[in-house]
């Protein structure tokens, strides 16, 4: 048995606590300040406040101020934030925890910089705390399904091999499916991705009932269509920004979970339907939506370096988020003729 402190007590923080448990880990869960209803509720009722679902019996709840307590003698500190949460992390939790204690983290997004280079956040957390030991979760996995044990197969990334075993070896299941990679670009890159281009495809949903009517029959042609442009301009920026190609398994597993629910579905399907961004936004009051900010940032890193025309359907959804109605470049879409010399006739 080892001792897991998850840091931050959002969905898919508190969801990782259930193969933590299942596998007989000590886990204690640790809220942010901005968690301390939901520690509260779990405390009293073994509930998650948001996600409505159960955490496992031997679960220990932590408010920020106990963090010092969760963190002793502990082996593995999952971080649980979202990319909302990713300097807060940086500043207040990391100074705590100490060097040799590997940190694994639930985060989707990257760092944008002024000059148009984007940086994973393992790298982010090394390169300003000096330390190393950075891991991060990535693929298509819901924190509710997890919750129910559902089969889920994500990878495991980091810089070193041994570590990225041990943190498997603590937390696979036969529900929870772990692949390993040291190519964390790509891994991530690939994940963050799916964000932006999940508003893509979800433009179709919304189109189709601007058309016919809010009780449309679903049309799935326009949506397979912009899911393989999606994927496609997907492999072209993992190759653009370094990642190995063969991590858009992840992004594209990723981006199909997120396209069949949650906010971005129904950001996607409001502006489809011809809403503003900002007449979406106020429809959806209240709603944390990180794909805005990792569309945005992807939008502009690639401005920046002169390559956003490359990429027509990331360009128009960008569009969309500085104000401006759906209206898909279809044309754009069209791949060239392939001819491959010495290509033999159909027989």
């Amino acid at each position: 048995m080892k001792r897991i402190a998850i840091i931050g007590a959002g969905m898919m923080g508190s969801a990782m606590s259930i193969p933590a448990r299942d596998k007989g880990h000590e886990v204690r869960l640790v809220g942010t300040p901005l968690d301390d209803a939901i520690i509260a509720h779990a405390r009293e009722t073994r509930m998650h406040l948001t996600m409505q679902r159960p955490l496992p019996v031997g679960v220990v709840f932590y408010q920020f101020g106990e963090v010092r307590s969760a963190l002793a003698g502990v082996d593995v500190v999952i971080c649980g934030v979202s990319s909302f949460g990713v300097d807060w992390f940086l500043q207040q939790a990391l100074p705590l925890i100490p060097p040799e204690v590997p940190v694994l983290s639930v985060t989707k997004g990257l760092v944008a910089h002024t000059d148009g280079t984007l940086e994973t956040y393992p790298s982010y957390y090394q390169r300003l705390s000096g330390r190393g030991g950075f891991y991060a979760i990535g693929g298509p996995c819901t924190s509710y399904e997890l919750a129910e044990r559902r089969h889920s197969a994500v990878a495991f990334c980091g810089s070193d091999m041994a570590t990225l075993h041990r943190l498997r070896s603590l937390l696979s299941t036969n529900y929870y499916h772990i692949s390993l990679s040291t190519d964390v670009v790509g891994v991530e890159v690939a994940v963050a991705l799916k964000n932006a281009y999940a508003l893509a495809v979800t433009l179709a949903v919304g189109m189709v009932q601007r058309q016919d009517g809010p009780d449309a029959a679903p049309a799935y042609n326009p949506q397979a269509a912009l899911f393989g442009q999606s994927v496609r301009e997907m492999t072209a920026l993992l190759k653009l920004l370094g990642g190995g190609p063969e991590n858009i398994a992840y992004g594209a597993g990723d981006l199909y979970v997120t396209i069949f629910g949650g906010r971005t579905r129904r950001l996607g399907t409001l502006l489809g339907r011809g809403l503003t961004i900002n007449q979406a936004l106020q429809q959806l009051e209240g709603v944390t939506l990180e794909s805005i900010v990792i569309t945005q940032r992807m939008v502009q890193a690639l401005r920046t370096r002169g390559q956003l025309a490359q990429f027509p359907l990331l360009h128009h959804v960008g569009k969309l988020l500085d104000g401006e109605q759906a209206d898909i470049p279809w044309a754009a879409l069209i791949t060239p003729p392939q001819d491959k010399p010495g290509a033999r006739p159909c027989i």
